[in-house]
This record gives structure tokens, C-alpha cells and sequence, in this order.
């Protein structure tokens, strides 16, 4: 599988942290039968503030349900990259990047058996559109 690179809107929420929170954010897209490829949520340093990003969200009952619980269209230009893992894919990404000099806003990446799945995140949609090639180009790089 080659690596894929998609432009996605992550839906963000900012809320004081409790037990339950995301549990409560979610509820209503999975009764609009929502599938999520992107859920995380954190705390913002001190402790007091938690976020919630998802995405996709898409349809009308959906927007509505994810409104219903703060969520709202986040302006961070993210890209959603999805492939085939292989060792030292993680700092290929990243080298090419950074060599471009395109400053990253945030990074989560995670693995599952063979494939990997990663969200970046940029200060800007020059940036971003950017990253989309070097990111193509530094996948197909190193392949068997």
C-alpha cells in the first residue's frame, strides 16, 4: 500500500476536565452513526483545561451533533497520512519536513501490525500543502 495523504478538518472542543468528558463529546455522533478515524483528547499543561479533537464529521446531523457538544471546526491545517510501516519511516517524515524548514504544530502517529497512522498538524495551508509532497515523496523513498 502506498502512503496516502488527506487533508482533514479536525472538530475540537475545549472544556474544563472531568471524568466522563470524552465519553460525553462522543456520545451524540455515534447515535448518528459517526465513524471516527481520529479521537484524542489531553489536557492542556496546569491541569485545568482538557481538549477534544475528532474527525471526520461530516452530514448535517452530524455537524449538528457534534455543535450540540462544543465541538467546532478547528483552523489548524492537518493532514491525515496512512500507509504501510516499514523501520524508520517515523524520522523519514519528519526529516523531510524539517529540511524544508516547515515547522510542525503537532504530531500523533501510531502503529497497528503492519500499517501505521499518523496526524500532522501545521501553522499553515502553505505549509501543510507543502508537507503533502515531501510526505508522498519520503514514503516512496526506502521501499522494498
Amino acid at each position: 500500500m502506498a502512503i496516502t495523504v488527506k487533508k482533514i478538518t479536525l472538530w475540537r472542543r475545549e472544556s474544563g476536565d472531568r471524568p466522563g468528558l470524552m465519553a460525553e463529546t462522543l456520545r451524540p455522533l455515534a447515535g448518528y452513526g459517526t465513524s471516527l478515524k481520529v479521537a484524542m483528547g489531553y489536557r492542556q499543561p496546569g491541569g485545568s483545561t482538557a481538549v477534544i479533537e475528532v474527525s471526520p464529521v461530516s452530514g448535517k446531523k452530524a455537524v449538528a451533533a457534534a455543535q450540540s457538544e462544543g465541538l467546532g471546526a478547528s483552523t489548524i491545517p492537518t493532514l491525515l497520512v496512512e500507509g504501510d510501516d516499514r523501520p524508520g519511516l517515523g524520522y523519514a517524515l519528519a526529516h523531510a519536513i524539517a529540511d524544508a524548514g516547515i515547522n510542525l504544530d503537532f504530531l500523533v502517529a501510531q502503529v497497528i501490525g503492519r500499517k501505521f497512522s499518523a496526524i500532522f498538524g501545521f501553522g499553515s495551508e502553505a505549509d501543510a500543502k507543502s508537507a503533502t509532497g515531501l510526505i508522498k515523496k519520503a514514503g516512496r523513498a526506502g521501499k522494498k
